[in-house]
């Protein structure tokens, strides 16, 4: 798969996931979500003001996941006007590399130690990644202080979804994901805009040196607002289960971006990879069984609403990169719409997630089940994609923004609520590893997503333009541009079909969610 080396295209980690539900088996028992403490630490006024913070703390996140992809060009200029082109893939890698691999370690660290101590040294390890990245003098200074960053920003948005869950009181129904999920959904989608006009009229280093203030306010909010119940307390924890997840995962997001590029995918280089990475996984899984404080313990997938929510978020996640990804390559590549024009198609999308999770939120209230609204979510986004597969050379690109709305009203339905799913259903001791299990499992959806859809990408192009390579199409003049670009449009309509079989996989997993009445989710 090839990205336009003015906007690369979103790695594994693009992108970033409440209702009642059933009661578990005897075998895994629940305890009460830490509300109650919550209510006795905290006044109503301040427990709203932690919970604005905590909507800030995730538009941060979501933001710079995504707003380093409009200021490529000036980066490129500034730094290595040689060499770094090739090397733009990497500032995105290596930001997802270092979050996603320390999601694990960051959920055990909330149940151990408490969750407002966790945000607050993740906040600061951002900024501290933020102001390296601003000061940066060579692509190789800004591709490792990316990484920095990337160890704060992993803890932002799942740190912050165990606070939000924290802070709700027992008689609100979700945990705050929902609420989550609708913001990041508009951060993710404003993010490159507003990197593009940072950087077409300031300078691109303030794409990093924005987040200075807004961290530090964070972080006074944060120590003086917050009052939440401390961890457990009890020590032991799993630091080999925590590198074998970290390299687990680091190997698979690193097959994926090598993969079918930089290596072919029956390379010598990327089978030594994927094997290292499969033994790596095996073995945390062996860790998980016998450690006496596993990262991710095992026994959370006996519970029904936490493996069903688990599968859930990797298939959106999944759905999710075959959506936006190819989006904006159709646009640019086919429609020859520039990287930031291209950007403001996904406003749709963001206006679609935030108006149906202010209905959505609504309707739960009045009793509507979750899983009636994450079959909802599953079927819009499904025929939203199957609408994107129909596109052609010539489909009116308000058609592409209608359908990018319905994308967004699908998607609205299930980012958050499976997380306040997981949450609702999780042990009160178990909070924080569930709660970043989710998002675990959709960095693995997109990972997973990303390598298949690649691959069919460019064996569907390959198959209709045989000896042209995918680059080279917006070189093209005439009719070999206009042959090349109709095989192209070919092979990403094949991706969305792919992504719409996806989401109507999540539709069937949807429908085995057992719905709970509004008594016993207040009691949990």
């Amino acid at each position: 798969m090839t990205t336009s080396p003015t906007a690369p295209a979103p790695t594994a980690a693009a992108v970033a996931a409440a209702a009642p539900v059933a009661p578990v088996t005897a075998a895994a028992p629940v305890a009460p979500v830490p509300t109650a403490p919550v209510a006795a630490l905290m006044t109503e006024s301040r427990r709203k003001l932690g919970m604005l913070l905590c909507l800030v703390t995730i538009v941060l996140a979501v933001l710079d996941t995504n707003i380093v992809s409009a200021a490529t060009v000036p980066i490129v200029r500034d730094l290595d006007p040689v060499h770094g082109v090739d090397r733009l893939p990497w500032l995105v890698t290596a930001f997802a590399l270092a979050a996603t691999a320390l999601l694990p370690l960051y959920g055990k660290l909330c149940d151990l130690y408490g969750a407002k101590r966790v945000l607050i040294g993740a906040v600061g390890t951002f900024l501290l990644g933020s102001a390296l990245c601003g000061a940066a003098g060579s692509m190789e200074q800004l591709i490792a202080f990316r990484a920095v960053q990337g160890i704060g920003g992993g803890g932002l948005m799942s740190v912050t979804m165990v606070v939000m869950a924290q802070l709700r009181n027992p008689d609100e129904g979700g945990g705050g994901g929902g609420a989550g999920g609708i913001v990041a959904g508009g951060g993710m989608a404003v993010g490159p805009l507003i990197g593009a006009l940072l950087a077409e009229h300031l300078n691109w280093r303030w794409i990093f040196y924005v987040n200075l203030p807004i961290g530090l306010l964070l972080l006074v909010g944060a120590a003086t607002v917050l009052r939440l119940p401390a961890g457990s307390g009890r020590r032991g924890l799993d630091f080999l289960g925590a590198t074998l997840a970290a390299a687990s995962v680091t190997g698979l997001l690193l097959v994926t971006e090598w993969g079918g590029r930089t290596y072919g995918w029956t390379s010598p280089q990327l089978l030594g990879l994927g094997a290292a990475t499969l033994l790596s996984f095996v073995l945390f899984l062996r860790r998980q069984a016998t450690a006496p404080e596993p990262v991710l313990p095992l026994s959370l997938f006996r519970i029904p609403e936490i493996r069903i929510g688990f599968a859930l978020q990797g298939l959106v996640g999944m759905g999710m990169m075959g959506a936006i990804m190819y989006v904006m390559l159709y646009l640019q590549v086919a429609r020859g719409v520039a990287a930031t024009s291209a950007s403001l198609y996904l406003i749709p999308m963001a206006v679609g997630m935030t108006a149906i999770g202010l209905v959505v939120n609504r309707l739960e209230a009045r009793g509507v089940s979750v899983r009636a609204i994450l079959a909802a979510g599953a079927v819009c986004s499904a025929t939203a994609l199957l609408l994107l597969g129909l596109s052609g050379p010539g489909t009116s690109l308000w058609l592409v923004r209608a359908e990018l709305l319905l994308l967004g009203v699908g998607l609205g339905q299930l980012i958050g609520h499976l997380i306040s799913v997981v949450q609702l259903a999780a042990p009160a001791h178990q909070l924080g590893v569930a709660t970043t299990g989710v998002r675990f499992f959709q960095t693995l959806g997109s990972a997973l997503g990303a390598a298949v859809f690649g691959t069919v990408l460019a064996r569907v192009f390959t198959a209709n333009e045989p000896g042209v390579p995918l680059g080279a199409v917006g070189r093209l003049t005439g009719a070999a541009r206009e042959h090349a670009v109709a095989g192209f449009v070919d092979a990403v309509d094949t991706v969305f079909l792919s992504a719409a079989g996806v989401m109507a996989l999540a539709l069937l997993l949807a429908l085995r969610l057992r719905p709970a009445g509004a008594a016993e989710r207040g009691g949990r």
